[in-house]
């Protein structure tokens, strides 16, 4: 995401935007915001390249819970 609409500045800003090896071309632009996020979420939430092959198998667990009224999910 490089452009902020329907958001004055001073909302955005708060926002935690981080972009990392993104290339940016034909005049993009990317600002980072906000206060960023710790070590551990970086690291719990990265996955490193896979080949597309294994898309089933990395996506299988992923999707909507089937929860029920009043018990666990």
């Amino acid at each position: 995401v490089t452009k902020r609409e329907n958001a004055p500045e001073s909302k955005w800003r708060k926002w935690n935007w981080r972009s990392e090896g993104d290339l940016m071309s034909n005049g993009a632009f990317f600002t980072a915001t906000g206060a960023g996020v710790s070590s551990s979420y970086a690291k719990a939430s990265s996955l490193g390249a896979r080949p597309s092959s294994l898309v089933g198998s990395i996506t299988k667990g992923a999707g909507a819970l089937s929860c029920k009224k009043d018990s666990r999910c």
